[in-house]
């Protein structure tokens, strides 16, 4: 389905306006196959890409998720406590190539995002992995929500 939004920008930026475009990084993700996920993010990812780049300089990185676009926080702003948010925090690191991490990173993600797969294979695409130092949840009033790495990685 189809969940409403508001835009900064009434359309895409032209493709030559640099500066308006580097408001459009956004990168897919996942963290298992569907119905398995394990908490951890991985990225499929390209140094002609700053995330890629910037994460083999200085690993320190963060990942927002927001449960508004699962059209799950009725009329609410994207940013009212009533609409869950979570922020991951910690170092995005390369993994091996022929690591069975990097195996399982790929399938998780090509399962949930088929055209990667597909990807030019000159634009060098390599498997990133964050891994998880701290995290910020804010899913109702009252402040953010205590809980540790640990804890949300056992959560079943």
């Amino acid at each position: 389905g189809y969940v409403d939004a508001r835009l900064l920008v009434e359309s895409k930026p032209d493709r030559d306006d640099t500066a308006a475009y580097a408001r459009w990084n956004v990168v897919s993700f996942s963290d298992g196959v569907p119905g398995k996920g394990t908490g951890v993010p991985y990225f499929y990812l390209t140094t002609l890409d700053p995330t890629a780049r910037n994460a083999l300089k200085d690993h320190r990185s963060s990942l927002a998720i927001s449960e508004y676009p699962l059209g799950t926080c009725s009329n609410a702003d994207p940013e009212s406590p009533v609409c869950a948010k979570i922020t991951l925090t910690g170092r995005l690191v390369l993994l091996e190539a022929n690591s069975k991490e990097a195996e399982f990173a790929r399938t998780a993600l090509f399962t949930k995002h088929p055209e990667m797969k597909g990807w030019p294979k000159g634009h060098d695409f390599q498997v990133f992995k964050l891994e998880i130092e701290d995290i910020f949840m804010i899913n109702w009033f009252g402040g953010p929500k205590p809980l540790t790495v640990d804890q949300y990685l056992k959560y079943k």
